[in-house]
């Protein structure tokens, strides 16, 4: 428990040097650019393969639970809809990223603690925390929304594909289902959801490296620390987020 709480404590003083005003605006600007590419563009490969098959899984799941005469065939399109809005893109997906971007964030971190050149940074007087961490965490809250948003269109464009190819619907069936009863507060919550998380992915994968001591070894267990502290808080966060936007 004390453990705990120091591991609390010192997270949150890093905050504290994380979010300061950027000495140099321009050299600021440019990281962000570099971590967008990084951190978001370079994750579309695997966003855009998830959600394509996990809404062609959802689409044909919900075609075989479809037994009664009495349940219309758009309810493939609604419950596709549903499950991708409101569960998978925003949360799977922050749960593939935390793995993927936080132990990328972690070992590079962590590498330059052990390799001594953060303690370089220091020395140098830059304040160390706020130049390597808060270029990701913009970053990751800018772009991360914007990989949703395409991660939503694949997985309903998945699910279509499967269900025209598989004969279970038409066309204007399962786009009357995505339609039916939509509202647009839920596109907010899946966006706001996956802004949380994404400072969640850097903040706490970006404390664990910055906190690294040791060698290679300590850096890959840093790495491993960022993703499942970082997968932990994201499911807390999902089910805390989820009571306090639709409860």
């Amino acid at each position: 428990m004390l453990q705990i709480l120091r591991n609390i404590g010192a997270y949150i003083l890093l905050m504290r040097r994380v979010f300061t005003k950027p000495e140099k605006k321009e050299v600021f600007r440019k990281q962000i650019i570099t971590e967008i590419d990084f951190l978001g563009l370079d994750s579309l490969g695997i966003v855009a393969v998830l959600s394509v098959f996990m809404g062609s899984v959802l689409a044909i799941q919900t075609a075989y639970n479809i037994d009664s005469p009495w349940i219309p065939k758009y309810t493939i399109g609604f419950t596709t809809r549903q499950s991708i809005i409101l569960e998978f893109s925003p949360t799977i997906i922050s749960l593939i990223l935390a793995g993927k971007v936080g132990s990328r964030i972690a070992s590079e971190i962590g590498t330059m603690r052990v390799t001594e050149q953060i303690d370089a940074l220091e020395i140098m007087g830059i304040n160390s925390a706020n130049y390597l961490i808060l270029p990701k965490i913009i970053a990751a809250v800018f772009i991360n929304p914007i990989l949703i948003v395409i991660s939503i269109f694949l997985g309903l464009l998945g699910g279509w594909l499967v269900s025209i190819l598989g004969n279970d619907i038409t066309t204007e069936t399962y786009l009357y289902g995505i339609q039916y009863c939509f509202k647009g507060f839920e596109i907010f919550y899946a966006l706001v959801k996956t802004a949380v998380f994404a400072f969640i992915i850097t903040s706490v994968s970006g404390y664990t490296g910055y906190y690294t001591k040791g060698g290679a070894l300590e850096v890959g267990w840093a790495s491993t620390k960022g993703v499942v502290y970082s997968s932990i808080l994201i499911i807390l966060f999902n089910l805390i987020l989820t009571q306090l936007l639709l409860g």
